[in-house]
């Protein structure tokens, strides 16, 4: 198994948005239910790639047909849903880590929330050799410029790589450059491959 593990971020290491936080946009919108989530994620790609946070929710209302009444608690309460963690999945970063495992990070992730994000959870993104967002690099996985990138960025090819992603879209395109990867299941699952 290679030296060199990769980790997406949401749905692996950070929580994905809890129903509590996806409420509380759904009520700052003024819209619920799969039209907006419809919406909010045909228009996350450009926004993972570095689309502006007003630009973004200007698409996400052209695309329902509605204005919104609060883009900046919109923004606020979108950033605040993203940024809890899995502290197992914490403490096995930190684990690797000592090993001697080299690490990277390959996240979408939106310009707002990089410094919110680190900021916040600094101690442990330490750990990383190289943190490779989306919105730094201008594509998004499953992009497979993101993980030439990110290979390239921790001085490796893709082929010496371990990927973990919970979408298996990103997965296949990960595979697709020659990585090896794995549809992400839980921390006993890495464990299982990497100690």
């Amino acid at each position: 198994m290679s030296q060199t593990i990769v980790f997406d971020l949401y749905g692996v290491i950070a929580r994905t948005q809890t129903d509590a936080a996806r409420a509380r946009i759904e009520d700052l919108a003024g819209v619920s239910g799969d039209p907006f989530w419809s919406a909010y994620w045909a228009c996350r790609p450009a926004y993972d790639a570095g689309r502006d946070s007003a630009d973004y929710w200007a698409d996400v209302a052209a695309r329902l047909g509605v204005r919104f009444a609060d883009v900046p608690a919109l923004i606020e309460a979108d950033l605040d849903s993203w940024t809890d963690v899995d502290d197992r999945m914490v403490d096995l970063v930190a684990d690797l880590a000592a090993r001697g495992r080299t690490l990277g990070l390959l996240s979408n992730i939106i310009t707002d929330l990089v410094p919110r994000f680190e900021a916040k959870h600094g101690d442990w993104l330490a750990h990383f050799t190289e943190r490779v967002y989306s919105c730094e690099i201008g594509v998004a996985k499953p992009d497979p410029r993101a993980y030439e990138i990110c290979a390239a960025r921790l001085g490796v090819r893709p082929s010496d790589v371990v990927f973990f992603d919970d979408a298996e879209r990103n997965v296949l395109a990960a595979r697709g450059t020659g990585m090896t990867a794995e549809v992400f299941t839980g921390p006993d699952q890495v464990a299982s491959l990497l100690l």
